[in-house]
């Protein structure tokens, strides 16, 4: 059953409520350098993210902000920690939101300051909890890192910004463990109904942060717990976006882009399936189409076994099958078999 959380506004993307969820990443370069930054975001916002995020380290890096805005389209956020004038110099520059704990960025006075300015200009904040940095007097009631430690620190810190009026929230939790991660978020589900930001973090390199996400984040979804999502990897962000759509895709929760289905292989198969496998995904993932396509090993089963699948080649001896809606269309020779496909996925109309 889904959750439905209050909306906030960020730039111009809702986030909560019956929205979509909404696809987000964080780049991974110097943010005083501004081209290299501005790039990767463009890049970023080809794959479809719709909400970024950047580390402000320090005043240069703040000051930033207000160049790099003024070049990309997406909203973008700025990450803070313990300094208050960071968060205060990057509102000035035209960030859309702010992602800081308000317990570790000093006195009420200055978490007053940071607030009054977001109030100003409508600026949501996120709380970021993360399991790596919890308060020690925390770890010590709780002997050690819990979903519990974790829900209190973001509690806690969610108090401090309703204590002044200020409910344009947003709230993670996030931990290297997926199972903490999915026991943190499903208590405060129970407690909050401010949107949620669902990722596990630090889970690692890319085929090792991909099963972890997928089943962690799969978990919450499928629950419906999440507003917003990234998925973490160690490699370019630019694959975090597509990792997200691919999760979003399997609950029938966001659909863009191709499907790619591909069978195992067997002692029936002819060809160089994993080799042909791979070149069509690596074709087939900036096209901005809706399709499922298939890239079977053989031409005995591959046609029926895809059958759901919109357009697909399957293997043979010297030559395969191009099949379009389960029904053969032609005989292809295998050395043009990825070609003749891209040619018909370029064709193919609703």
């Amino acid at each position: 059953m889904a959750k439905h959380s209050k909306i906030i506004k960020i730039g111009d993307k809702l986030v909560g409520g019956n929205n979509p969820i909404v696809v987000q990443s964080m780049t991974n370069t110097d943010t005083r350098d501004v081209s290299s930054t501005v790039e990767q975001i463009k890049q970023l916002e080809k794959a479809g993210c719709e909400l970024v995020r950047v580390a402000v380290v320090d005043n240069e890096a703040a000051i930033s902000i207000s160049k790099i805005k003024k070049q990309i389209k997406i909203p973008l956020i700025a990450d803070i920690h313990f300094n208050y004038k960071l968060a205060l110099k990057s509102i000035d520059s035209g960030v859309d939101a702010l992602r800081i704990n308000p317990g570790n960025i000093g006195s009420n006075e200055k978490i007053k300051t940071v607030v009054k300015a977001c109030q100003e200009r409508k600026i949501p904040i996120r709380i970021g909890v993360n399991a790596g940095s919890l308060d020690k007097r925390l770890l010590e009631k709780y002997n050690g890192v819990t979903k519990e430690a974790m829900v209190e620190s973001a509690m806690q810190n969610i108090k401090i910004l309703e204590d002044m009026n200020f409910n344009d929230i947003k709230v993670s939790l996030k931990a290297s463990s997926v199972k903490l991660t999915i026991d943190a978020y499903q208590e405060i589900a129970k407690m909050i109904d401010y949107p949620l930001h669902i990722g596990v973090t630090e889970a690692g390199t890319t085929e090792r942060a991909l099963i972890k996400s997928s089943f962690g984040l799969g978990m919450l979804l499928y629950k419906g717990i999440g507003d917003t999502l990234r998925v973490s990897l160690t490699d370019n962000p630019v694959n975090e976006v597509w990792a997200a759509y691919e999760i979003l895709r399997m609950l029938n929760l966001r659909n863009k882009g191709i499907e790619l289905i591909s069978c195992p292989g067997c002692g029936r198969c002819e060809i160089d399936l994993v080799k042909t496998a791979e070149q069509v995904d690596k074709k087939i993932r900036d096209i901005n189409k809706t399709l499922k396509v298939a890239v079977m090993g053989c031409v005995v089963n591959g046609p029926g076994e895809a059958r759901e699948a919109d357009l697909g080649i399957a293997g043979g001896r010297g030559f395969g099958l191009l099949f379009k809606n389960g029904e053969i269309i032609r005989k292809v020779n295998n050395e043009n078999l990825v070609d003749e496909l891209l040619q018909e996925i370029k064709l193919y109309n609703y």
